[in-house]
This record gives structure tokens, sequence and C-alpha cells, in this order.
């Protein structure tokens, strides 16, 4: 019996195309190539399509992908796969869009379905789920850029066109400093800011909405981070629970891929019973988004109450050698490459 097609597909127009490129080189190392044929695809920041050719090489973070040859008819191409992993962060690869297009050519493929995978993608619409999913969250409040100005969204929904210091004056009547002011649709922590004062926020606003047209800005809390990996379609387990210590005064996308300062302790050093409640909670929000396949959510635990606050959720979480989501099944007793291999069996089942 032949093996199985599998396309791997990476790179990306979005902020993390570095990252899905190092993603993918962990992934090609660990494949089970006695089931699987594997097709490389990269795409590059501009969209285009390409074959990869494999060189062996070790995957740096920044390194330039070569060994590339363009695919002139992605969909014909596509079509020869029996099955599809998607190794995509950010927009245009974890927000649903790329999912569609595997839908409309019925192929299977790796990870959650376009909705949940575009509600995953949008930090303001992921926490409007998990509020009806009864998951305690820090307070929040959201802006869209319009034109030169902004508008206020207040809690009913009702909306405002305003200047971005009007904008700021709004939040900081609701919101206690300090603040985190997040793009809704970015991963990795690409333009995430801190704010402690006003002048501050004003400033992280306009940053933020440089990659974004809306911008999510939640109350801080003084806690632990920690993470937890969910694996499955309908039947789901969740991970240990992992706990990141940033290097930087949060887990910002330098501290995450460019400073060795940063660890992780995996399981986390916290009382059983948060663990467990942790790990009922990631599960929770998976299903509440309609996730299938895997996910990555992520917490804090506040310091001094031990309250869990859930920030949110990756659909398509990073494959990296230092990557959370392996590396906290792997502690719970399922190694990388039986790992993916789970994950594209899941796949196949979600048909």
């Amino acid at each position: 019996m032949a093996n199985k097609k599998l396309g791997i597909i990476f790179g990306g127009m979005s902020t993390e195309n570095e990252v899905s490129v190092v993603s993918a080189g962990s992934i090609l190392s660990n494949i089970d190539r006695k089931k699987y044929e594997v097709f490389p695809i990269y795409i590059d920041k501009q969209g285009n399509w390409f074959r990869y050719v494999e060189d062996g090489k070790k995957r740096e973070f920044g390194a330039e992908v070569e060994n590339i040859t363009k695919i002139e008819n992605v969909t014909e191409y596509l079509k020869k796969l029996d099955v599809i992993f998607p190794v995509l962060h950010g927009l245009y690869g974890e927000d649903g869009t790329i999912q569609g297009l595997f839908e409309l050519l019925k192929i299977p493929y790796v990870g959650c379905r376009v909705l949940a995978s575009s509600v995953g993608m949008d930090k303001v619409y992921t926490k409007i789920v998990f509020e009806k999913a009864g998951l305690n969250q820090t307070p929040y409040e959201y802006v869209r850029k319009y034109k030169d100005k902004y508008i206020y969204v207040d809690k009913n929904f009702d909306e405002s066109v305003v200047t971005v210091e009007e904008a700021a004056k709004r939040i900081a009547k609701n919101l206690k400093f300090p603040m985190f002011v997040k793009p809704s649709n970015s991963g990795s922590s690409v333009g995430v800011r801190k704010a402690d004062t006003l002048e501050e926020l004003i400033e992280n606003i306009e940053y933020a909405a440089s990659f974004d047209k809306k911008v999510l800005i939640e109350q801080g809390i003084d806690g632990k981070e920690v993470e937890c990996a969910v694996l499955g379609n309908e039947e789901v387990i969740a991970s240990c629970v992992g706990e990141i210590k940033a290097a930087d005064e949060f887990y910002s996308y330098d501290a995450k891929y460019k400073n060795e300062e940063s660890r992780t302790e995996i399981p986390a050093d916290i009382p059983e019973e948060l663990s467990n409640e942790i790990r009922k909670q990631a599960i929770k929000a998976f299903k509440s988004i309609d996730g299938k396949g895997l996910s990555r959510v992520d917490f804090f635990i506040e310091n001094g109450t031990n309250k869990i606050y859930i920030n949110e959720i990756n659909t398509m979480p990073g494959f990296t050698n230092i990557s959370m989501y392996p590396k906290m099944f792997e502690a719970s007793g399922v190694p990388y490459k039986e790992l993916l291999t789970k994950l594209i069996e899941l796949a196949e089942e979600g048909v």
C-alpha cells in the first residue's frame, strides 16, 4: 500500500512567516516517513507558492528559504495530495482563509475548521465567545481604526467615532493601568505593547493599529502566565500545564524568539487542583469555538488569589524546538513523532 501524500505548507504572508519556517523544519525532521510521502510547500510573504526540496539543514530563525521552485497551478497541485498539514501562523494561515480553500478542494487538513480558525484568530471575538462560555477574563475594551480617527465600541456594541485621545480617555475610565494593547488579528505577540500611562495608551493604540484596524485593550494582571495544549475532535484531551518565564517584562515576540533568557517550566509548579481546573477550562475554551485537532490555550494565575483568567487560544500553535505545544504533550507522554501522526489521523477522521 502506497504511503499517503502529505502536504506540509509553511511560511505565509503574515508577520509570523519566520516562525512558521522554523516550525516546519521541526515537523519535517520528525514526520513518520514510513507512513507519509511528504510534499513541502513554501508560501512567501508576497503570497507566491513554491515546491520546497528538503536539504537536511536545520532551519534557523530568519534564514532565507532556498531550494524552491514556483508552483504554477496551485489548486491542481493541492488536489494531488491526500491530506495537508498547514503549519501557518497568523493571518492568511490561521484565520480560516486557507482552511476555506482546503474545504473547497475537499482535502482533509490538520487543525481547526474555518469558523474556529477565524474566531480563534480574532482576539476580540474570541473574548465574546469566551464570555458566553462563562470563562473568567480580565476586563477589556476595543476600538477600530477609521480613516484618521477611531470607532469606540461600548459594551452594548454601540459605536461612536472619536479621536485616539478620546478613545484612550474612555478606556482609562473603565480599565486600570497597566494595560496591554494588542492588534486583534495577530499572533506571536506581534504588535503587543504595555501601557502604564494615558500617553503610552494613545501611542500604543496607534502602534497596534498599524498591524490591524481592530485593537484590543486589556487590563493587566499581576500573575503567572501558563499554557495548556489540547488534542482531539470530539474526544479532547489536555496536556499538563506549562509556565512561561519571560526574560522581558512580558512574553513579547522578542522574548519568545530572540531572548535566550526566556524559559519555560513544564509542568508548571502549581497546585494540582489549579492544574486540573486549567486543563478543564482549556478543553471548554476549545469546544466553545468549535475547535478541531489542536489548540494551545493561554491563561494567567493571579498572584495572591490564585484566580484563573483565560487569555487567548491559538489554533495553530508553534512547533519549533522551543514551542510549548509539543513540549507539553511530550511531558504528558505523547512524543513529538506520535503527536504529528495523531494530528494527521484526526484530520482524516474529521472528513
